[in-house]
């Protein structure tokens, strides 16, 4: 009878476990956290490889002229095809120094637009503008790009492209609404060792990819605290101090993605966030500005290292960092694991291989097989990219595609829906922070499509094809 009783109690044990296991689950199952995704309006319909008429020359307003945009300019007059025909810029003298720019390369002068917060409108209603091109402040990038759609232009805009869920939508809406182009100007999906690798993955060398990390780690301290030649009006500053989350994910994210074919076969399902306290800034303000100053006595919502891990559609995972806050030396991280192989650029450039020793590649096999996977669009403006400059090249790379596909009327390297499932981590880590490191659902910004497209790849003119 003991034995008996004994035995009851053990089923009523583990049976109380799976309740209480079941209904863990179902609580966590339920505790994800989801936004709403609207309904595709009446008419609209995906953008998704999107062709438009061929722009033989194309003629661009660039709007915000600071640190990006005055590079922009300079870069953009070594691009054939590329006509700036207005410039913009709430700071009179930063038009001046474009126009300067313009002027020292043979071009003609452009029109003027500044001294107003809202002049921006002019420039994009423009007739003799196709694309604006733009870099302001992050909070002015969906504004105005939605505004130059609805005037019948092309659109594109530094990074993030949008803030908050809302403008990811209304960017989205817009695009297909009007079938006008929107790009985010992510530059770092045109780095010489991303597209490499890009090229490796896409020729099976890593076996199933299965993982891949990248980051935004990078010391801005310094920049976001100097009120003279730091960010105009200190808006990087105010942001962080009103945010937690990562607000800038999109240069780790963005080439990890492409190797991933994020909304080309698979999607982002889900994340996890979460956020270190804040110490590095106020430290960076008591040492650098003292401890009674105006910006060691603010706050900072800012968090000093954000990390967020993502789960796909397809099992697989990806993480995303930041930081801006700490000595760090840069690091994008852009870390690819594959069934067969693994690469990573920073803290060095690595590469392991099923066919080598665990430690990787030495440096000459590295160089050597660096060279062999060159990527086709890396061949194609590399060298005139490393003169140009930005960034090592890739900004160069990633204007001149740009120009080349709407010369051509093809789709571009990055449509609307990159801009908004890489732009919405902004939101969507904050919300996860905030809500103790909950799960939080990724929107479908395709509404169903992301599975239409079967892997990611840049499109050619007949003829040109790599």
């Amino acid at each position: 009878m003991k034995r008996f009783y004994t035995l009851m109690l053990a089923v009523v044990a583990i049976a109380s476990t799976v309740m209480l296991n079941g209904c863990c689950q179902q609580e966590q199952k339920s505790a994800m956290i989801e936004f709403p995704e609207p309904a595709r309006p009446a008419g609209q319909q995906d953008v998704l490889e999107l062709r438009c008429d061929p722009i033989d020359t194309v003629r661009i307003a660039v709007i915000g002229l600071g640190m990006r945009g005055s590079g922009a300019v300079e870069r953009l007059t070594h691009v054939d095809g590329a006509k700036i025909v207005a410039l913009c810029d709430i700071v009179p003298g930063n038009v001046a120094k474009a126009q300067a720019t313009l002027n020292k390369a043979g071009f003609p002068k452009a029109a003027e637009f500044s001294g107003d917060t809202s002049v921006w409108k002019q420039a994009c209603e423009l007739n003799n503008v196709d694309l604006v091109y733009i870099c302001t402040d992050w909070k002015m990038h969906t504004p105005i790009a939605v505004y130059a759609m609805e005037q019948g232009k092309h659109a594109v805009s530094e990074v993030p492209a949008a803030l908050t869920l809302d403008e990811c939508w209304q960017l989205v809406n817009t695009s297909e609404k009007t079938r006008k182009h929107f790009m985010m100007l992510e530059n770092c999906c045109y780095d010489f060792f991303e597209l490499a690798t890009l090229n490796m993955a896409q020729q099976g060398l890593f076996g199933e990819v299965v993982h891949t990390e990248g980051a935004y780690n990078h010391d801005l301290r310094g920049l976001c605290m100097n009120d003279s030649t730091g960010y105009h009006d200190m808006w990087r500053l105010e942001y962080n101090a009103a945010h937690d989350g990562n607000p800038y994910p999109t240069h780790g994210l963005g080439p990890i993605a492409q190797i991933m074919n994020i909304h080309r076969g698979d999607k982002m399902d889900y994340l996890v966030s979460m956020s270190s306290d804040q110490f590095g800034l106020t430290d960076a303000a008591i040492t650098n500005h003292g401890p009674e100053s105006k910006f060691a006595k603010r706050d900072y919502k800012l968090g000093d290292v954000n990390t967020t891990v993502i789960r796909t559609a397809k099992g697989k995972t990806i993480m995303v960092q930041h930081d801006v806050s700490n000595p760090r030396p840069y690091s994008r991280i852009h870390q690819v694991v594959g069934t067969r192989g693994f690469a990573q650029k920073y803290p060095i450039e690595q590469i392991g291989l099923d066919s080598v020793e665990a430690e990787g590649l030495d440096a000459k096999a590295l160089a050597d097989l660096l060279t062999r996977y060159e990527h086709p669009i890396s061949k194609e403006y590399g060298e005139k990219a490393r003169a140009v400059g930005g960034h090592g090249g890739m900004d160069f790379i990633m204007d001149s595609r740009l120009i080349y596909c709407l010369r051509n009327g093809l789709p571009l390297d990055q449509d609307v829906y990159d801009a908004a499932e890489w732009s919405s981590l902004v939101a969507l880590t904050e919300a996860s922070v905030q809500n103790g490191s909950a799960p939080v659902k990724v929107p479908d910004f395709t509404r169903g499509a992301w599975d239409k497209v079967k892997g990611f790849s840049f499109a050619y003119a007949p003829g040109d094809a790599k």
